[in-house]
């Protein structure tokens, strides 16, 4: 089975196993609460499953359920997209709508989304089909390296004289050369050959100096200088002796490179992004709104003017060709303080249908956050002072005091969430990770009376964001 072909198989099985009931229970492994966002992320995720399986002549007319996450900072709208991706196996990225400006001002093109999120694609796939063949290349590069410690012995000429060997019945040079590799393949398998030096031909990577011109950067060209004057200027090699423990990554790496065909690599990368891209919005809010003039405000308008096409569906020209954006799922997100979605042009609103507000967190959500996901903070610290061989333990109460220590400053100072806990555990535990490696301590113990001892200034204190921010 190729690499292309595997890797397409597994894909296929696992997009058809996740269910829109199991991706939330994904989801929860990581992001507490939040049931009514993960319910409609799951289901625009399963629908791009359920589209590849209708017929090809009604598929192109089902477009993505483009959707909306509204709330505040630090309530997982961010996480949610991102674990998303992770489940789906699919090309992501997370692009600040704030970044881009009008064409015209200085600023990112908004196309250059779909070109980075394309050259992430073609990493994602190479880099599968990389594992696919990596054993194949690991073999053949076992079999130059060999080459390199015991060369094989030229082929002798027909009727040439072996000496009388064979007459006399003893090894002709040939079965002497066979034996003697495969005791130095036992030994280069064995690992005891690493330390010893080998000379390789490897590629001299040298590129024309060149200076270019222009008012938007290179990569928002979508050119390759490699591919550019690759034929004009053929691939230079040089020799160099490095140990057969560096050599065997560098003839690896080049057996792998034989193995792909990156055109194939190519081919599968853009299938991806057009057939499951997802792009995460973030900070929409901040370009809605009417322009009211000069300013900073100057290109609000202009900007969801410009993103429109590319959520509307369109080509985009990147260095691995046209990619069409018409099934790309683009999930935008905002606090939307200040401005509300009806803010945004009416087109740029037809193209989100689907708004799913999010919910503040409670004192009870972030004691959940602390201890629940798999990736919760608590579980975090624990692990990082386990490596100097420190066991720490948080009571349930300590865990308590740290939610309401984190709920009661995001009430007094800006709401920023989850993010809130960062910087509560950071502060409670500087002393500790500061002085742990000199003390030798081997089992720390949290209780609320530490907590309340580390943080009462922060609690007690008006001007809280001289501590937090």
């Amino acid at each position: 089975m190729t690499a292309a072909r595997k890797a397409a198989e597994t894909g296929r099985e696992r997009h058809e196993s996740l269910t829109p009931t199991r991706i939330v229970a994904e989801l929860d492994k990581y992001v507490i609460g939040q049931a009514k966002a993960k319910k409609m992320v799951a289901i625009a995720l399963r629908n791009r499953w359920r589209r590849m399986q209708v017929p090809e002549d009604l598929r192109e007319e089902i477009m993505p359920n483009n959707i909306i996450l509204i709330g505040p900072t630090g309530v997982g709208k961010t996480e949610i997209a991102r674990r998303l991706a992770r489940l789906a196996e699919a090309p992501f990225i997370k692009v600040e709508a704030s970044k881009f400006t009008e064409v015209g001002y200085v600023g990112r093109d908004v196309e250059s989304i779909i070109r980075d999120l394309t050259d992430l694609a073609v990493s994602m796939v190479k880099s599968e089909w990389t594992d696919a063949v990596e054993a194949k290349a690991e073999a053949l590069a076992e079999e130059r390296l060999l080459d390199l410690l015991f060369p094989r012995p030229k082929p002798r000429a027909r009727g040439e004289s072996q000496n009388g060997a064979a007459k006399n019945g003893d090894e002709t040079e040939e079965e002497r050369a066979a034996r003697t590799r495969e005791k130095l393949k036992k030994s280069l398998a064995d690992g005891k050959l690493e330390g010893r030096v080998v000379e390789i031909d490897v590629s001299a990577e040298t590129f024309p100096m060149l200076q270019i011109f222009s008012p938007i950067g290179i990569e928002e060209m979508g050119l390759n200088m490699q591919e550019l004057f690759g034929g004009m200027m053929p691939p230079k090699r040089k020799k160099r002796k490095m140990p057969v423990s560096e050599a065997r990554e560098v003839i690896v790496a080049e057996e792998v490179q034989k193995l792909i065909d990156m055109d194939k690599v190519v081919d599968e990368a853009v299938r991806r992004v057009e057939e499951s891209g997802i792009v995460f919005l973030d900070e929409i809010d901040k370009i809605a709104g009417k322009s009211g003039g000069a300013g900073p405000d100057v290109s609000r308008e202009g900007v969801q003017r410009d993103i429109l096409p590319v959520v509307e569906g369109t080509n985009v020209l990147t260095k691995y060709g046209l990619v069409r954006t018409d099934h790309i799922l683009f999930i935008a997100s905002g606090a939307f303080h200040v401005s509300k979605p009806a803010d945004l042009i009416p087109e740029l609103q037809g193209r989100f249908p689907i708004r799913v507000e999010l919910e503040s967190l409670t004192r009870e959500d972030f004691v959940r956050i602390l201890t629940e996901p798999e990736n919760a903070l608590v579980k975090q610290y624990t692990a990082l002072l386990a490596t100097e061989g420190v066991r720490i333990e948080f009571t349930p109460d300590a865990i308590e005091a740290i939610a309401a220590t984190a709920c009661d400053v995001n009430e007094r100072t800006e709401n920023i969430g989850a993010r809130r806990l960062h910087t509560i555990m950071s502060l409670l535990l500087e002393d500790v990770l500061f002085e742990t490696p000199e003390k030798k301590t081997r089992s720390i113990r949290v209780t609320p009376r530490e907590v309340q001892k580390r943080l009462r200034r922060i609690v007690e204190n008006q001007d809280l964001t001289k501590y937090i921010l």
